[in-house]
């Protein structure tokens, strides 16, 4: 059994090697083309998009949920970029505002998460070389099922490419809901670190229909800091025509970038409690100092950026780094894409003569 097992993957193997060893397709030929445009500098000034879904797996609060995005390019000198995110709604988009509705014994609101970051990037070198795109060749005849039975032929095609080397500056301010229970096992601390005016602690369970639950507790953050990095961006803007394909165009505009984050005001709310227990040693409203809780100011963040020179098109961009915060709770990746993405070169100006 062992042995015509053998043969029988020594017989695949073969089989696939002589697919592999086939010659070449009747399709696979040379191919000419003709230059349309080769103009790297030649891009839109201004994109704006909206971002139908965007997912932040943020420790302190993950979220998802929608925005919107612009980008403003000032000629080969420097350019520029706002953007804000916003949850959906509680259910499952905003994580941590939904268990503190659901499960919170504090009186504390529960904060929609937002998000908003501006900023630019000054180009320190901005150039143009040699390079090369690939091309993916497509006839009209390929359609359909045709398409998608075969691997698509590709051309290597000269062309130039813009890059950039950029240094960043911007400012961000975000707020959320948290749950101050993760944060405090984090840290090593208790509810009870948490006191009040009158050096009471916030109490560790509560008694309900009978029966001794955990005390859950819940706040808001928010944080104001700025941003500062480097980043490098290729620019190809190039179309060609082939003799007996469909014309191919590369616009793509991608842009990798890491940035330190530094945010000196993190602001944690007080806890507001409401006991109506009259013999409880928390009887009545109380606020509880969250200062022993410690946070982060400084973190850093890679990410990637990329869009395309069309009038109407998508972007997509995503980040991975540590965004500070309360201490533990950090760490965080984020994802989204922008659909639909409006460019425009801000020029609508035409010679005009008289007769």
């Amino acid at each position: 059994m062992d042995h015509r097992f053998l043969i029988l993957i020594a017989a695949f193997l073969m089989a696939s090697i002589s697919l592999f060893a086939q010659g070449e397709r009747k399709d696979q030929t040379a191919v000419t083309y003709e230059e349309i445009y080769d103009e790297p500098y030649a891009i839109n000034k201004l994109f704006v998009g909206f971002i139908p879904l965007y997912t932040d797996m943020f420790v302190t609060n993950v979220n998802a949920g929608y925005g919107a995005e612009v980008s403003y390019y000032l000629k080969d000198k420097a350019d520029f970029r706002a953007h804000f995110r916003k949850t959906y709604s509680q259910q499952f988009y905003d994580f941590s505002r939904d268990l503190a509705l659901k499960k919170s014994d504090v009186d504390n609101h529960a904060e929609v998460y937002n998000y908003y970051e501006f900023g630019g990037t000054y180009h320190i070198k901005d150039f143009e070389m040699s390079s090369k795109t690939k091309m993916f060749l497509f006839k009209r005849g390929y359609r359909g099922n045709v398409w998608a039975a075969q691997v698509p032929l590709n051309a290597e095609v000269p062309c130039m490419v813009r890059k950039i080397f950029g240094a960043r500056l911007g400012g961000i301010f975000w707020d959320s809901s948290t749950d101050i229970g993760r944060a405090l096992d984090k840290q090593g601390l208790r509810n009870a670190d948490l006191k009040n005016a009158e050096g009471v602690g916030l109490p560790e369970t509560i008694f309900v229909n009978g029966k001794t639950e955990s005390f859950d507790v819940f706040s808001n953050v928010a944080a104001k800091g700025l941003y500062v990095g480097g980043s490098m961006s290729w620019i190809k803007n190039v179309a060609v025509s082939f003799d007996k394909f469909e014309g191919g165009v590369d616009d793509l505009m991608l842009t990798v970038y890491v940035d330190a984050l530094i945010s000196p005001a993190i602001q944690l709310d007080d806890i507001v409690y409401v006991d109506g227990n009259p013999s409880s040693p928390n009887a009545g409203t109380h606020t509880y100092d969250t200062s022993p809780l410690k946070t982060k100011t400084l973190g850093f963040r890679a990410g990637i950026d990329g869009r395309f020179n069309r009038m109407l098109s998508w972007s997509y961009g995503g980040e991975i780094g540590y965004r500070p915060s309360l201490g533990g709770r950090t760490l965080y990746a984020m994802f989204k894409i922008s659909f639909p993405v409006f460019g425009t070169n801000l020029d609508y100006k035409v010679e005009s003569f008289g007769k």
